[in-house]
């Protein structure tokens, strides 16, 4: 089963997050509370970590890219 990664509000006042860093290639295994990407707002950089176990099917974004608030990011393969 698919399930989207989307770029979660960390903030009220939030908007968008620039996507720094994949942590994870397409491909890899993903365990649930791994970090997976990270996001900068603010000058904060946060790693987001996945919410399930899986393969990393696709990413979306490319690093350097400024993402809204609950965009797709990433396909997750589940089991």
């Amino acid at each position: 089963m698919e399930k989207t990664m989307k770029i979660p509000k960390l903030r009220p006042e939030m908007q968008n997050g620039v996507l720094c860093a994949w942590l994870k290639n397409e491909g890899d295994e993903v365990k649930a509370g791994e970090p997976v990407y990270e996001i900068e707002t603010d000058k904060v950089v946060n790693q987001i970590e996945a919410t399930d176990s899986g393969v990393l099917k696709k990413q979306l974004c490319e690093e350097g890219d400024t993402v809204d608030v609950l965009s797709p990011v990433a396909i997750l393969e589940t089991k």
